[in-house]
């Protein structure tokens, strides 16, 4: 069965964010898609300091919730992260989060599939939503999307459950989603993985 992981990151449990997550989860459950939601924004996560251990370890030099999402990332064939929409970005602790998961972990997310989830009260939606797909881009992960971006509106759980829009975007999302993992699947049995080079890393340390 195709896996799904879900990142909240907010620091209410029952809130916008997970409103939006809450109406994807039951769309994968009817298409047969298995889901784990981890709860990010409630933990204490620092963020990365560029010491490169992980490059030793395999894994962060901090012990916290992101080696523990590691090994599920790596066995998931989806990755879905929430956030509120803090000053026009997404919520500090999930920028940490993303920043130390995808730095610090070297197996590959070819092909995983990504989708990145806002919620705000009015405004910043779209450039958090913009900050959270480059960790897919970077990492050769195709991104879902649905009939509108990836956002939902209210200030609290129950006003996100008035944005009918929103919803409607977050159960178009989850199919599209869940027909991505079983269409490259399916790929990948009759044709394999497109070829990734990696040869090339432009630099200019001589500064010409």
């Amino acid at each position: 069965m195709s896996k799904v992981i879900l990142l909240n990151g907010s620091p209410h449990l029952h809130g916008c964010t997970a409103t939006a997550l809450d109406e994807m989860i039951r769309i994968f459950e009817q298409e047969g898609v298995e889901t784990e939601l981890i709860q990010v924004g409630t933990k204490d996560i620092r963020g990365c300091i560029a010491c490169n251990k992980c490059e030793q370890l395999g894994h962060c030099t901090f012990e916290d919730l992101v080696n523990e999402t590691a090994p599920k990332f790596e066995k998931a064939d989806g990755l879905v992260v929430g956030s509120p929409v803090y000053y026009g970005s997404p919520n500090g602790n999930i920028i940490s989060f993303m920043d130390r998961l995808f730095y610090s972990t070297s197996f590959s997310k070819h092909m995983k599939v990504g989708a990145a989830v806002v919620s705000c009260r009015r405004g910043g939606n779209t450039a958090s939503f913009d900050v959270l797909n480059k960790y897919f881009t970077i990492s050769g992960m195709p991104v879902a999307s649905s009939t509108y971006w990836n956002q939902i509106h209210g200030f609290t759980a129950e006003d996100a459950k008035k944005d009918l829009e929103g919803l409607q975007t977050m159960r178009n999302l989850a199919r599209n989603m869940s027909f991505m993992i079983r269409a490259f699947a399916d790929a990948k049995e009759k044709y394999g993985c497109p070829e990734m080079e990696r040869g090339s890393f432009t630099s200019f340390p001589d500064g010409k």
